[in-house]
């Protein structure tokens, strides 16, 4: 090879190479993040030390909202009268807003975000995105997130359904221009009904010992009384004939009426009163063993018929509401019994200590719920909307005897008592046979 060919290899060696790192300089440049954030950083910086400030909390979706705000250390759901919130629920929303991560982030102008599913003027509630907002005691604004679609993963080959699922969600910091970012956390418990932030403890019944129901707008009168002299022991209905049996399939869901009660929503205050018809209102009076007694007040929710709806459709079931009130008498001191040894005592008396805290506990958990109306569905109610009839058997059809010269019951006899009449023949002699003898005989 001549030195000329071997210059002009070198030469075009050196172009490669320059032209090969000018590629890579200029791909690096293209790919380069230039948002605020980076992979693994927090989305919302340092905010842990801001976060125990925050005591408003706004979720907004278009039109829909919901709003909670911290009280005395409590929160509460402000679009309920202030009932109290799933502490729970709250701690881990703020928890998960200090801590998540970034995993990408994608360099957007804020009048980007609807690409992403963050506009909250669209039509498609899919693309409006979820607005959260944290304030602090006075009203200012600490942060500001919109959350918009979900980022769907790769598709599994080796999946019988396909699509890989979603591998993180679109989120914009309100504070932070520089981009859009892509977090792990799809924020899946953010609602802005109100009711899947309400506080769950309800009303709990236990070893009921009599329940007395009220006639259907009339709270001062007694439909049916039922009560039991023991916690094991079945309901016996006051006023039962002799001639009455009881119907145990209605009686045995009032042993444990309320025991495990759950609410669907809270009535605002300003809307109980037109939610229901009083004409319909109900009270149960329930008195328990341990000496609690709780008035309950309820009936079916008031529905207007839509225009649009179908008259032909199969109708909704009506929920209820109800109100409660309650007493008690915890003793104070537990009644020793004779003959006890001092061991015995001791464990009981620890028994009787630790179950006083656990009523006075309840009783004050109870209290709370007064004053306030609560939807719950007609099951939670059903053993209740039974009337004195539905609690008695009903009695069989009483064997009738058809009058002589009445129409007959099928299969009947028209004279069932006379003796069966039965027609007897009189026997008939038939002569004997010929015998060979007798055709022999001569003739004469």
């Amino acid at each position: 090879m001549s030195k000329r060919q071997v210059i002009v290899l070198w030469i075009i060696a050196l172009v490669l190479a320059g032209s090969y790192f000018a590629v890579q300089a200029s791909a690096g440049k293209g790919y380069q993040n230039q948002t605020a954030r980076s992979r693994g950083d927090k989305l919302l910086g340092d905010f842990r030390k801001e976060v125990e400030q925050v005591a408003g909390i706004e979720v907004r979706e278009g039109e829909a909202s919901v709003r909670l705000a911290k009280k005395d250390g409590k929160w509460v759901v402000a679009d309920r009268d202030d009932y109290p919130a799933n502490d729970n629920n709250v701690k881990d929303l703020l928890r998960t807003v200090a801590e998540v991560e970034v995993t990408q982030g994608i360099e957007a102008d804020p009048s980007l975000a609807p690409r992403f599913g963050m506009d909250p003027e669209a039509g498609d509630e899919e693309e409006r995105g979820t607005e959260l907002v944290l304030r602090n005691d006075a009203g200012t604004e600490l942060a500001r997130l919109t959350l918009g679609k979900n980022l769907e993963g790769a598709s599994d080959p080796m999946s019988p359904f396909g699509g890989g699922g979603s591998s993180g969600r679109f989120v914009r910091n309100h504070a932070d221009d520089s981009g859009v970012y892509v977090t792990s956390e799809l924020f899946p418990t953010l609602n802005t009904d109100p009711t899947r932030w309400l506080d769950s403890q309800f009303l709990q019944v236990e070893k009921v010992k009599t329940v007395s129901v009220s006639e259907p707008g009339k709270p001062g009168t007694t439909a049916w009384t039922v009560t039991r002299d023991d916690e094991t022991g079945d309901f016996e209905l006051e006023g039962k004939k002799d001639n009455e049996q009881l119907d145990t399939t209605a009686l045995n869901p009032l042993k444990n009426l309320f025991s495990y009660a759950r609410f669907e929503d809270v009535v605002p205050a300003d809307e109980a009163g037109d939610a229901w018809n009083s004409d319909q209102q109900r009270q149960a009076l329930i008195e328990t063993f341990e000496g609690f007694k709780y008035t309950v007040t309820f009936g079916p929710e008031k529905v207007d018929p839509k225009e649009d709806e179908d008259p032909e459709a199969m109708p909704t079931e009506t929920g209820y509401l109800m109100t409660i009130a309650v007493e008690a008498e915890i003793p104070a001191e537990r009644k020793v019994e004779e003959g006890e040894s001092e061991e015995d005592a001791k464990t009981k008396q620890e028994a009787f200590e630790t179950r006083k805290k656990e009523l006075e506990e309840k009783l004050a958990n109870t209290k709370k719920l007064e004053g306030r109306t609560f939807k719950v569905t007609k099951y939670t109610v059903d053993p209740l909307l039974k009337d004195r009839t539905g609690l008695i058997k009903a009695a069989p059809p009483a064997a009738t005897t058809p009058p002589v010269g009445g129409p007959l019951a099928p299969g009947a006899s028209a004279t069932p008592n006379r003796p069966r009449v039965q027609a007897v023949t009189p026997p008939i002699a038939i002569p004997p046979l010929p015998t060979p003898e007798d055709d022999e005989a001569p003739e004469e």
